[in-house]
């Protein structure tokens, strides 16, 4: 099950319908990506899709102006990842800047409360005096908890992204791509980007109602790095209007106008936001602000984002702490994870340990499924006796979320509850019926894939050409971003020589390597987490690489990213 994946070079043309002066080899990482137009390019603002092909987003505009104007309480109802964070944040700020007062927020705690809008969660708006309740990232499936509004008299304004069930909640509102009916062509916008949209369309709505003749209208652009944030922590897909928002919202972060927040994250993590890429926010800022919801209380993650500067900095603190203790979790709970899948052959893989943290199992999984490439759930023990909480990650070509529905139908009472996406689905289920689901779930993921699909392919954009293994190419491929999920990053193949071998790292685990270039000339390839595959000097390579930007104390050099490493 740890077969080396199988090296695909990407189908692509040699991007000629694209302008002469970009350079050759951005030109064709767009072209095998589905970029071969001119007017495919433009990531400005004016190019996004227009709010109102989103169902539902008329009445929720009406909705929020309607209190708005009333000065009625606005609770903001969140969640407890990244993009449900900034989702929170950005619905804050926007709705003040707005015109609307005394806006608050409640955002569940994972351990007791569970996801989404729960009669719990509800309660705890109304304790704040909600006279309308807006979800961020969640309430698609909030059945309960939006009955429970009603009948407390509390009017419910959903935006989400997440897949419906069967049946819709009684909300006053729904705002959700992926909700039926809804014919909005971005279907991969992220909770936050939702809220984005529902801000836009109320600007609109009530600048038409004359609401800013005697106040500034807000540059809602200004939420675009919290956006941006969001949208790629999620792992959405960056289709064109997606990368418009994260482009826009870099742009700010560069210029050193993002939140003090982010900026005390950065800082934090010793990045410099002059030239923070997409990987950053995914791999840098985004499990920072996942930590509070893994470990303890999103609501210090909110916090930092709402901050001033100087709250920022400590909370940013607090946030670098829990991550590094998250780290250290999860470093012990993946290693547990693979000794248990030594001898086991199933397709659909579920893991459990007693003593496994809640809030770290996904993470678990991801790992785990990375190494399989096998669809995994890795479950762990709720505060609620004898439930177990799982957390899944899939592979392509298995529909995470509706393989759960599946296993559902086939065995009612097997599953108390489910949701989620494609590539990633979480579930709770009594902790005897264990042994039942995980059979049933691996009945499901054999049925639906295939040994191709069981077949890891990496892809990559080809050998580069004598000449384009330069620090120029690294600088034309950096701007040509973002890069993220469903718009991946350029990867690159080639054999090399060793000249030079060097572990790093506390534990050695890192490798970095002086090879020697096909054409002439050295550079150096860092490998990380490479110790086990390490080539001593002398040897020979088959690399595939994305190659980068180093800069060190004001030099700019090129350097290559292992992602595939082999002796020849």
């Amino acid at each position: 099950m740890n077969k080396p994946p199988l090296i695909r070079r990407r189908p692509h043309g040699d991007g000629s319908g694209l302008p002469a002066q970009l350079h050759p080899v951005l030109r064709r990482a767009y072209a095998a990506r589905g970029v071969t137009a001119a007017a495919d390019l433009p990531l400005e603002l004016r190019a996004l899709l227009l709010p109102g092909g989103l169902r539902g987003i008329d009445a929720a505009s009406e909705l929020l102006m309607a209190a708005i104007q009333a000065q009625r309480r606005i609770v903001i109802a969140g969640d407890y990842d990244a993009d449900g964070a900034t989702a929170t944040a950005v619905a804050m700020l926007g709705l003040r800047a707005l015109g609307a007062v005394g806006v608050d927020y409640v955002v569940p705690n994972r351990f007791t409360m569970g996801y989404g809008l729960s009669p719990a969660l509800t309660q705890m708006a109304l304790a704040k005096g909600a006279e309308l309740l807006v979800t961020v990232d969640n309430g698609i499936a909030s059945v309960a908890g939006v009955a429970a509004a009603n009948a407390a008299g509390l009017p419910v304004l959903i935006t989400d992204h997440h897949l419906a069930g069967e049946e819709l909640p009684a909300a006053a509102a729904i705002v959700n791509p992926n909700q039926p009916g809804c014919g909005f062509a971005s279907k991969a916008l992220a909770g936050v980007g939702v809220m984005f949209y529902v801000l836009l369309a109320l600007r609109a709505r009530l600048r038409a109602a004359g609401h800013f003749a005697e106040r500034q209208e807000p540059n809602l652009a200004e939420l675009l790095d919290l956006v941006a944030l969001g949208t790629v922590a999620d792992v959405v897909r960056l289709d064109h209007n997606n990368r418009i928002l994260v482009a826009q919202g870099l742009t700010r972060i560069r210029a050193g106008r993002a939140r003090p927040g982010l900026q005390a994250l950065l800082q934090a993590a010793g990045r410099d936001p002059a030239h923070i890429s997409s990987g950053d926010l995914g791999f840098v800022l985004g499990p920072r602000l996942n930590a509070a919801g893994r470990l303890e209380d999103m609501t210090v993650g909110i916090e930092c984002l709402l901050a001033p500067t100087g709250a920022a900095r400590e909370l940013a603190a607090q946030l670098d702490s829990l991550n590094r203790e998250r780290r250290g979790i999860e470093a012990q709970m993946r290693d547990e994870a693979l000794e248990l899948v030594e001898s086991n052959s199933a397709v659909g893989v579920c893991l459990f340990d007693a003593g496994w943290h809640e809030g770290v199992v996904g993470l678990v999984a991801s790992r785990v499924k990375d190494r399989l490439h096998r669809p995994v759930i890795a479950f762990a023990r709720a505060t609620e006796e004898g439930v177990l909480k799982g957390s899944g990650r899939s592979i392509g070509g298995l529909h995470l979320r509706d393989a759960m529905a599946a296993v559902d139908a086939r065995h009612p009472g097997l599953i108390v509850r489910f949701g989620g996406h494609a590539m990633a689905a979480g579930l709770t289920l009594p902790e005897a019926a264990l042994a039942d689901f995980s059979s049933a779930f691996d009945a499901e993921c054999r049925a639906r894939l295939d040994a191709d699909a069981l077949e890891e392919v990496l892809e990559t954009d080809g050998e580069l050409l004598d000449g384009e293994l330069h620090l120029e190419t690294a600088q034309a491929l950096e701007q040509g971003g973002p890069w993220g999920q469903g718009f991946p990053e350029p990867r690159f193949e080639g054999c090399f020589e060793v000249i030079d071998t060097r572990a790093m790292g506390a534990d050695g685990r890192h490798i970095k390597y002086r090879l020697r270039l096909p054409a002439g000339g050295q550079v150096e390839a860092m490998d990380f987490n490479g110790a086990e595959r390490m080539v001593e000097r002398g040897g020979r390579v088959r690399l595939v690489y994305s190659i980068g930007v180093n800069r060190f104390r004001g030099a700019e050099g090129l350097e290559l990213r292992v992602v595939d490493l082999r002796a020849e």
